[in-house]
């Protein structure tokens, strides 16, 4: 019989108050014990009442927890800034980590936790929910075994308005930094529409638990809501696989295209059409329908507790998430600046502090970009500035990408 795996949960709004959620419901499985949940504002989650009425313990701080406890597995759904930190504390007390997309603001930061996992001897997983599901790893096996022939071009568009209220829901959404200075880097690339492009590395990675990664990159990126960081953006990169990789995404077009993608190798093509339709590819005259990406939003940690259980590893680690922290540290050092949308095509609608912004034409502009595989400033976009080409092969400190290139 498995032993019961013992877990700390530290943040319990947003996602963590999905993964709390199902903890709760399924504490009677004996899989887990639900040693404690660590939240600084615990007060304000509707599951407060059924913490206390099962005896489990609320901590301020990760340090509070492990002061008087320990845990087989972290579950780690704190903000952006934290990741670093808490899964490098909780490798240091013998916890296997589990830790929400992405595993840390910059690439000096993953390479910090991958040292604390050498030395601790434990694993962290990185909750990119699609890389855990049925219908992505059937994929990357058809990929891995050779089915589909030589990457030769993956492209994602993903259009999801966002309004005031998404960027005034905490202290941190659409900033660069926090007060403190940590490095938070929040955009649709690395919080939102983060899976989207991981995913177009993973798919293509040699291993189930390592994914391809970008080797030179350029961007575009611009802002309509009044935010540090961009809401909008264009990513070009080619990968060490030769694969070219595009991505168009936007908090401020208007319309909502859920995920689209188009994978195009030697011998076939994979698709997706939005937010609730399958992965279909179609090959040699035949199509394969590889069911909804989306579909088991929480076998990430359910499989992180297998892991735990069986001494097993997880399908997505640092190594495998380290190509989307890489292309969004590389994202940000393209361009020159975030260059902000012109004021006379930005319109809002709804009441003040929760009015939806977008951008005149914005959605089909992108669209465009995403039919003819080019950024915005090769269509001619008056808005649009093209970013430098940064060198990712030997990128190891953001900010400070060398220029493609460059000696």
């Amino acid at each position: 019989m498995k032993k019961m795996a013992s877990i700390v949960l530290v943040g319990i709004g947003g996602m963590g108050s999905v993964y709390l959620e199902s903890l709760l419901q399924h504490k009677a499985s004996g899989r887990f014990r639900l040693a404690g949940t660590v939240d600084i504002r615990a007060a304000g989650c509707p599951h407060q009442e059924e913490l206390r009425a099962s005896g489990i313990p609320a901590y301020a701080t990760l340090e509070d927890f492990y002061s008087r406890d320990q845990a087989d597995l972290a579950i780690i759904s704190s903000p952006i800034h934290f990741h670093s930190a808490q899964a490098c504390l909780a490798l240091s007390r013998g916890s296997r980590v589990l830790c929400e997309k992405p595993a840390a603001a910059t690439v000096q930061e993953v390479r910090r936790i991958q040292a604390a996992e050498r030395s601790a001897r434990r694993w962290v997983a990185v909750g990119y929910q699609w890389s855990f599901s049925s219908a992505i790893q059937s994929l990357k096996h058809d990929i891995r075994q050779g089915l589909f022939g030589l990457p030769r071009l993956l492209k994602c568009l993903y259009l999801w308005p966002r309004s005031e209220l998404y960027y005034k829901r905490n202290d941190w959404a659409g900033r660069i930094r926090d007060n403190q200075g940590r490095w938070i880097l929040d955009s649709p690339v690395n919080n939102a529409m983060a899976h989207d492009l991981h995913n177009m590395f993973y798919v293509l990675g040699k291993e189930t638990e390592t994914a391809d990664k970008p080797v030179r990159l350029e961007a575009e990126l611009y802002r309509a809501h009044d935010i540090e960081n961009f809401d909008t953006a264009a990513i070009r990169c080619f990968t060490e696989s030769g694969a070219e990789i595009l991505f168009f995404v936007s908090h401020a077009a208007g319309v909502d295209t859920g995920p689209v993608f188009s994978y195009a190798f030697e011998r076939g093509e994979v698709t997706l059409s939005g937010r609730d339709a399958p992965i279909l590819a179609r090959l040699a005259g035949a199509q394969r329908n590889y069911g909804v990406p989306d579909a088991e939003p929480l076998r990430k940690m359910w499989e992180a507790i297998d892991s735990v259980q069986d001494e097993s590893l997880p399908v997505c680690g640092l190594e495998a998430a380290l190509g989307q922290v890489l292309a969004v540290n590389g994202a940000q050092d393209s361009p020159a600046d975030i260059r902000a949308f012109p004021r006379r095509i930005i319109s809002s609608r709804g009441e003040p502090g929760r009015r939806e912004i977008s951008v005149e034409g914005l959605a089909g502009i992108l669209k465009e970009c995403y039919e003819k595989n080019r950024l915005p400033s090769e269509l001619g976009a008056s808005w649009s500035r093209k970013g430098r080409w940064i060198d990712l092969d030997d990128y190891v400190h953001y900010p400070g990408g060398r220029e493609y290139g460059s000696s």
